[in-house]
């Protein structure tokens, strides 16, 4: 019985980081369009939304703590799925962060012009959403194989994020004027360009769950980049 009951847990468990995930896809997904249209009441609403995330992370993490201290014994691959829950519940809730950025970014510019036509902004966001909810599907299925390959197709995205940088780097030498909003849409590129990082986190995490090897998988070349970028 005891097994029987842990085994419901982690299932329950499981299921609340889709849960999860899914009000982290639809973050991004409606802050990007609402940075698009120039929509600032969704923008608002994502913003908002992100105390639902929070709250939702913490929640999570308080049952991952529970489990381990009622349901005993636990073997070791329990333990190890448990402590992999807690670690991709966190990298959602920055995810999320980097959703709120993006709609904070809209609520700046507000209905002043775009610096540039958002052409690759959506498609980044496209890409990483892609990424995450297949990195996500691997995770709750123990798919290693799967997990392998997502990583590589964070190349695109960063292909994508080093276009928009010289574009808007273009745009600003040209016209003074756009550098606040070029500024603005270099933050929301680099929030998603961040968020696909992470997948490859989750990715590795679900390769530990279902290997017992914890590597790192697909290094990102382009990290001093990122981290050069961080304060935009």
């Amino acid at each position: 019985m005891p097994r029987e009951i842990l085994d419901n847990k982690i299932k329950t468990l499981l299921g609340e980081i889709i849960i999860l995930d899914n009000m982290v896809e639809k973050a991004t997904l409606d802050a990007v369009k609402a940075l698009k249209n120039q929509d600032l009441e969704s923008a608002r609403r994502v913003y908002e939304g992100d105390k639902q995330i929070n709250a939702k992370r913490f929640e999570l993490e308080n049952d991952c703590m529970i489990t381990i201290a009622t349901q005993q014994p636990i073997m070791a691959g329990d333990l190890r799925l448990i402590a992999s829950i807690l670690e991709v519940v966190g990298e959602l809730e920055r995810m999320g962060d980097y959703a709120k950025g993006i709609a904070k970014v809209c609520l700046k510019i507000g209905h002043q012009p775009h610096a540039k036509p958002l052409i690759d902004i959506p498609r980044m966001a496209e890409i990483a959403v892609s990424m995450l909810h297949r990195a996500i599907d691997s995770f709750v299925n123990s798919d290693a194989e799967t997990a392998l390959l997502i990583p590589a197709e964070d190349d695109e995205v960063d292909y994508l994020y080093n276009q928009i940088y010289r574009d808007l780097v273009t745009v600003m030498l040209a016209d003074p004027s756009m550098i606040d909003s070029a500024n603005y849409l270099m933050w929301a590129a680099h929030n998603l360009e961040r968020m696909a990082d992470r997948v490859t986190n989750i990715c590795e995490r679900a390769v530990y769950v279902a290997t017992g090897e914890m590597k790192e998988l697909a290094p990102s070349d382009d990290e001093t980049l990122a981290k050069n970028n961080s304060d935009l």
